[in-house]
């Protein structure tokens, strides 16, 4: 079954390779990034997970714990670490989950069949502190993530769960937002201290709070 935003990132228990992990407590009250991969020693997979083990800083200043999952086992991804490090120079420092059996795949609907019977899609879930499900993607095989999106997706979803705003096209961290149209434009000052725009009685901006 499909998930949908909203829904509760299905719990599960598997074995990774820093042990076993049971999925909802490992989140605690972190922000979670859950993405597959359709097969260890594959030359995409290889660079986007040297790019997460790069990205370890970025990911912990915005409070989120990544988790990826492969098809192949326990022994295959321990040795695939080894070439990531080695051609991607960095360290692999997240969780690797070993699902050979597919459970994890097919609770998160990652094995699409008419795209492959065997192997993951390239499935991303971002997943809040309260296990709702707030972002899906699902790349094709042959095309890498982008993971300055993947970031700025994090940041919007961030900066709009603690405000009444949007974010426009293109957003990036820092820029003006859009005030939710929940908001009457004459309460607008006095949420948004730092001014606002109004450019059609529908479409009001405010810098970034």
């Amino acid at each position: 079954m499909a998930i949908r935003l909203g829904d509760i990132a299905p719990d599960f228990t598997a074995v990774t390779t820093e042990g076993t992990v049971n999925f909802h407590e490992w989140l605690g009250d972190s922000w979670g990034l859950l993405f597959s991969h359709p097969a260890d020693y594959t030359p995409v997979c290889t660079t986007e997970l040297g790019r997460t083990a790069q990205l370890k800083a970025e990911f912990e200043k915005r409070g989120v714990k990544a988790i990826v999952v492969s098809v192949d086992d326990l022994e295959s991804h321990n040795g695939w670490i080894h070439d990531i490090n080695e051609t991607q120079n960095t360290t692999v420092n997240f969780p690797i989950i070993a699902d050979p059996e597919k459970k994890v795949a097919e609770l998160y609907d990652m094995i699409h069949p008419n795209a492959s019977t065997t192997m993951t899609v390239r499935s991303v879930f971002i997943i809040a502190p309260d296990k709702s499900v707030k972002l899906t993607l699902t790349y094709p095989a042959a095309t890498g993530r982008n993971f300055n999106e993947i970031l700025r997706v994090i940041d919007s979803l961030q900066l709009t769960a603690k405000h009444s705003v949007a974010t426009p096209a293109d957003w990036k961290n820092g820029e003006d937002c859009i005030v939710s149209p929940a908001i009457k434009t004459e309460d607008i000052p006095a949420k948004f201290p730092k001014g606002h725009k109004v450019i059609k009685p529908y479409l009001r901006t405010t810098p970034q709070p």
